[in-house]
């Protein structure tokens, strides 16, 4: 029997990449597919989902969903994506339109009728945030929460701080992290240094000579060369794509851990910053009474990956 995902998305350059290793695996039937405000725009993100879902020839309904964060202003990230998100190639409109049901009524009801299926988060953790504060019961029926965002122990990708996913809306991102879903972090970590597409790879990919394959490193030509403005590093960095590698097979992450972890909501300095307790400390009677709500359920939090294995299922998607 095919594995079922939902999959959250605010469908920018990377989160198409991840769509299509989704849709494209032969043992997953993506139930549904929301949208949320992030990269850009939700209804622009909307339209790039709907895009992707149409070049890879599949069938599976889209639901646009929220368009700001619970409290925050709305930030875009259209610096890094561009402003389609799609690295500004003006791609046909899609075909096909968004489903009229809310995302966040679609994630409910998708849970619902699919106990046991896995929920990869690509964006801001809005929606889900929503759909769990409405419907607290849908957590003990996802098997796996795999979230994209968070910068576990190390820098961020748009404050010192944090990283982009969980800045934006933190307040949501500390109502999934406490629901009792069964979250597995996978930090911005994870795509730097060698997980990155270098110039070699990038040349390996557009060998493949396929529609997805010329897609893939099209719709990220503007995420490259922000990206070399931001770390100096010439490559595409795929955030999105490793989590839905690590969520299709998490014996690609070669180092897992079970840890409390809390977001910070209070500081602007720090907001949106995912503080793991890697030492197990957070019980101890200096910090119990900051890091209660935090006490009731850890995360596993993936540390290191096999780069090598992650590229090539990225490889064997896009052929």
């Amino acid at each position: 029997m095919p594995r079922t995902f939902l999959i959250d998305t605010d469908t920018a350059s990377d989160d198409a990449v991840a769509l299509i290793i989704a849709l494209r695996a032969p043992d997953v039937r993506v139930a549904a597919i929301t949208v949320v405000a992030g990269n850009v725009p939700v209804e622009q993100a909307t339209r790039n989902a709907l895009y992707t879902v149409e070049l890879c020839s599949a069938n599976v309904a889209v639901y646009s969903g929220v368009a700001k964060p619970l409290l925050r202003t709305y930030e875009n990230a259209t610096w890094f994506h561009g402003r389609d998100g799609l690295g500004d190639h003006n791609y046909p409109a899609p075909k096909h339109r968004a489903q009229p049901k809310h995302a966040v009524e679609a994630i409910i009801e998708t849970i619902e009728a699919n106990p046991g299926l896995v929920l990869v988060t690509l964006g801001p953790l809005t929606n889900v945030a929503l759909a769990v504060s409405r419907k607290p019961e849908i957590a003990a029926k996802v098997s796996r929460c795999v979230i994209m965002g968070g910068n576990p122990c190390c820098e961020g990708n748009v404050t010192p701080a944090a990283e982009y996913n969980i800045w934006v809306d933190p307040e949501a991102a500390r109502i999934v992290m406490h629901s009792g879903l069964p979250v597995e972090l996978i930090g911005w970590h994870l795509c730097r240094g060698a997980a990155v597409l270098d110039p070699a790879d990038i040349a390996e990919v557009e060998g493949f000579n396929t529609p997805l394959a010329r897609f893939a490193i099209e719709c990220n030509s503007h995420a490259r060369a922000a990206y070399k403005i931001q770390t100096g590093e010439d490559g595409i960095c795929l955030p999105d794509p490793v989590a839905m590698c690590l969520a299709l097979d998490p014996t690609v992450g070669t180092d897992w851990g079970d840890h409390y972890i809390e977001v910070e909501t209070q500081s602007e300095l720090s907001r949106g910053n995912t503080i793991v307790d890697r030492l197990n400390v957070a019980g101890d009677a200096r910090n119990k009474s900051v890091w209660r709500s935090a006490l009731q359920q850890k995360a596993k939090i993936c540390w290191t990956i096999d780069n090598s294995r992650w590229k090539q299922a990225l490889y064997k998607a896009l052929r």
